[in-house]
C-alpha cells in the first residue's frame, strides 16, 4: 500500500464528435451512443441536420461569433455536452477554442478524417510533403507564402468563390499554369473533384463548403517570395524609406525571430522588416508603428503582396504609439531617431530577455546608438555595402558605395 493523495480525473462531460458527409452512417456506435444521451448538442445548422434523427436533448446551433455559445456550454458543466465538428476537431476546428476555457480531461474528442486527409488520399499525396492553409476567415493572401515552384498545397476555401479568386491571383503572380483542383463534399454521395489550369479557370456552382488542391507550376518571371531573409528591394513598393536588401537579411539576423514573438517596428516606412520577420514562421507576430499615412498605406499593400496580410498596423508617432501595445520580445528601430527619447522608451517597453535592434545613417542618430550601447551594451556594428556600377557610358565598372549603416543590437536582462 502506497501513501499520498489519490487524484481522480474530472469528469469527462464534454464530447466533440467529428462529423463526415456521410453523417450517421460515419459515427461509431459510441458516437451514436453521446449524441443520443446528451442535454445539450451544439454544432452548424447542416450538423445538426445530419444528425438530427439521434438527438434527444436541446439543440444550439453556432451563433456569430461562435464564442457566444462558450455561455451556454459552461452552464452545462458537469451534464452531458455534445459539440459537433467537421472532421478532426482539433485541425483547424473548433477543439482549440474549447479547450481555452474547458481542460483536456473534462473531454472526450471522437474525430473522423480531416478534410486535408481525405483530400490528400483521393489525390495520392503525402501529407509530409503538403502545405496545410485554412483560408476560412482569413486572407487569401496569406498562401503567397506557401506559392513555391512545384509546392502542393492543401487550402480550406473560405467560400464557393474563393478557387476562382485563387486562380487569379496564381494568374497575376505568373503561375497561371499551376493545376488546381476543387474538391467537394468529400466523404458523401455528392463528392465531386474537378480540375483546372489556374489561368484557364471557368468552374461553376462550386460548392460552399471545398477544399483547394494546388500544384504550383511557375513561370520564369513569376513573383516568388523566396525561402531566405532579404527580398529583392523591386518586391516592395516604397518612396525611398526601405531598408535595404543587404541591411535588412543583416538585420533580420540580428532581430533573431523565435517562435511565438511579437515584434515592434518603430518606423515602418514600407514594412520590409516586419514583413520579412513574419515570413519566418507562422506564429510570428509583427505591429509596424508609422505617423506617415501614405507609407503605412504602403506597408499594408506590401504586407498584402508578399503573404503576411496579418501585419498590425498603428498610425500614430512613438513612442506616444506604444501606450496600450502588448509587451514585444523583439523592438526594430529603423525611424524616428531624430526624437531623443524614442530609444530609452523602446527599451523600457522591451519585455525582459528580449531584444532590440536599431539602425542609424545620419551622425545625430550615431550618436545616439552609441550612447544606448555605453549604457546597454550590446553590440555596435558598422555596415557598409559598395556595388559595381558603369562608370560613365563605356565598359568599365567601378564600386559604387551606399551610405554606412551603424546597427546596435542588445538584450535586455
Amino acid at each position: 500500500m502506497t501513501s499520498g493523495a489519490a487524484t481522480c480525473p474530472a469528469a469527462r462531460w464534454l464530447s466533440i464528435v467529428g462529423l463526415g458527409e456521410d453523417g450517421i452512417d460515419g459515427l461509431s456506435s459510441v458516437a451514436r451512443q453521446l449524441v443520443s444521451s446528451a442535454e445539450l448538442v451544439v454544432g452548424g445548422k447542416r450538423h445538426l441536420e445530419l444528425v438530427g434523427g439521434l438527438i434527444r436533448g436541446r439543440s444550439l446551433a453556432w451563433p456569430s461569433p461562435i464564442a457566444g455559445a462558450m455561455s451556454d456550454i459552461l452552464a452545462m458543466r458537469g451534464r452531458p455536452v455534445v459539440v459537433l465538428a467537421s472532421g478532426d476537431p482539433f485541425h483547424y476546428g473548433v477543439g482549440e477554442m474549447l479547450l481555452r476555457s474547458i481542460s483536456a480531461d473534462e473531454t472526450i474528442c471522437l474525430p473522423q478524417p480531416s478534410s486535408f486527409s481525405l483530400a490528400a488520399s483521393r489525390l495520392g499525396w503525402s501529407l509530409q510533403d503538403v502545405a496545410l492553409v485554412s483560408l476560412h476567415g482569413r486572407a487569401l493572401e496569406g498562401i503567397v507564402r506557401h506559392l513555391q515552384p512545384g509546392a502542393r498545397i492543401l487550402a480550406l476555401s473560405w467560400d464557393g468563390a474563393t478557387p476562382s479568386r485563387l486562380a487569379q491571383l496564381l494568374t497575376a503572380r505568373g503561375m497561371g499554369a499551376s493545376t488546381l483542383a476543387v474538391l467537394e463534399a468529400l466523404g458523401g454521395t455528392r463528392e465531386r473533384i474537378r480540375s483546372t489550369a489556374a489561368r484557364s479557370f471557368g468552374l461553376t456552382e462550386v460548392a460552399a463548403l471545398n477544399i483547394i488542391a494546388l500544384q504550383v507550376a511557375a513561370a520564369a518571371d513569376a513573383k516568388i517570395v523566396t525561402l531566405a531573409p532579404g527580398l529583392d528591394d523591386s518586391l516592395f513598393e516604397h518612396d525611398g524609406q526601405l531598408t535595404k536588401r543587404d541591411i535588412r537579411a543583416v538585420t533580420l539576423s540580428s532581430l533573431a525571430p523565435q517562435q511565438g514573438e511579437l515584434l515592434w517596428d518603430v518606423g515602418l516606412g514600407a514594412g520590409s522588416v516586419a514583413i520579412e520577420w513574419l515570413l519566418r514562421h507562422p506564429s510570428l507576430r509583427a505591429i509596424g508603428i508609422e505617423e506617415d499615412a501614405e507609407r503605412a498605406a504602403r506597408a499594408a499593400r506590401n504586407a498584402a503582396t508578399l503573404g503576411t496580410p496579418d501585419l498590425q498596423i498603428v498610425r500614430k508617432p512613438a513612442p506616444a504609439a506604444f501606450d496600450g501595445l502588448p509587451s514585444p520580445d523583439a523592438i526594430f528601430v529603423g525611424g524616428g531617431l531624430s526624437d531623443p527619447g524614442l530609444l530609452d522608451a523602446a527599451w523600457n517597453a522591451l519585455k525582459p530577455g528580449g531584444r532590440i535592434v536599431a539602425n542609424a545613417v545620419s551622425l545625430q542618430s550615431e550618436a545616439r546608438l552609441i550612447d544606448c550601447f555605453e549604457r546597454h551594451g550590446g553590440e555596435i556594428t558598422r555596415l557598409q555595402v559598395a556595388k559595381a556600377g558603369r562608370a560613365g557610358s563605356g565598359n568599365v565598372f567601378v564600386w559604387r558605395h551606399a551610405a554606412p549603416v551603424t546597427q546596435w543590437r542588445a538584450g535586455k536582462p
